[in-house]
């Protein structure tokens, strides 16, 4: 297959060449100085590190109802045999089940609430919907990692994506050490895109759920993001939650410490940013991992 050709207009072309390239980011990190759930010196964090973390989103009441819907998932016979449910490779337990806020009512509250989707409005200056959720499992003694990615990358290239203008929020369900897999983070690497090599093979997405491959930038440009930006490792307690820009540069290790992790993951877009076709694909993936209804969320 020869090289594939970028898009008219692409601010962000990858997987369209024969070596990485950095490009340095367009668009703001924050879209809005509005008051709102996160303070001046929390939008200044975000701006200039692309993530900010909340030490107490959720009461110990609430960690233990949504640990408790997780497990309930997870145990469902009739969820893990849904197309949206993705085990792990080696152990066959659940890793991730995604649109998890159209499975679970609890989960669908969890995400419309304003101290989670009024942060992702805030930061994007807009109305936002959901691109993606997800509940991630990262059980003791067996849970996979994810190599370092930036969302956005994966986002345009296989969703159409236009521009960085989406946020995440991971709310932890367990306590995150620096030992069982914590979320990492180059701070400051949302200003720079990764252009990575390689086209996207059709269907691969399935594989790239378990084990991302496709879209992974090369040693040489992560090597110079972490001399540049230092590597942030993000711990807490259960509850705690982390806000971080679509761009950024993060992946986990593996867990083979018998403290599982777990976490809920959402993924906001605004909807002055809707979906186009894909940038380098052959086909969109599909409306469960990457929506294509731009309804705000109420």
């Amino acid at each position: 297959m020869g090289v594939a050709q970028a898009r008219i207009g692409d601010r962000y072309p990858t997987r369209v060449a024969d070596r990485p390239v950095i490009i340095d980011r367009a668009e703001p990190a924050v879209w809005s100085a509005d008051p709102g759930p996160l303070s001046a010196e929390e939008l200044r964090t975000h701006d200039r590190d692309g993530f900010v973390t909340v030490p107490q989103l959720l009461t110990p009441e609430e960690v233990a109802t949504y640990a408790g819907e997780l497990e309930r998932l997870a145990a469902d016979p009739a969820v893990r045999a849904d197309e949206r449910t993705v085990v792990e490779k080696a152990s066959q337990q659940v890793r991730s089940i995604f649109e998890v806020h159209a499975l679970s009512d609890a989960i669908a509250a969890l995400v419309a609430d304003e101290r989670v989707a009024g942060r992702a409005r805030q930061i994007l200056g807009s109305e936002v919907y959901v691109h993606q959720s997800r509940i991630n499992y990262k059980p003791g003694s067996g849970g996979g990692g994810f190599y370092w990615h930036s969302d956005f990358e994966t986002w345009h290239a296989e969703d159409g994506m236009p521009s960085p203008r989406a946020v995440s929020i991971s709310i932890s369900l367990t306590e995150n050490y620096a030992h069982n897999g914590c979320l990492m983070i180059m701070p400051g690497s949302h200003r720079e895109f990764v252009a990575c090599v390689g086209e996207t093979p059709a269907d691969h997405y399935k594989e790239s759920l378990r084990e991302q491959e496709i879209g992974t930038p090369d040693e040489g440009s992560l090597t110079s993001l972490a001399n540049r930006h230092g590597i942030a490792m993000l711990t807490g307690a259960a509850g705690s939650a982390t806000l971080f820009d679509s761009n950024c540069m993060h992946g986990s290790g593996g867990n083979i410490t018998p403290f599982p992790r777990s976490n809920i993951f959402i993924v906001f877009n605004s909807v002055d940013n809707a979906l186009q076709e894909p940038y380098s694909a052959p086909a969109p993936r599909p409306a469960h991992v990457a929506a294509r209804r731009f309804s705000p969320v109420g």
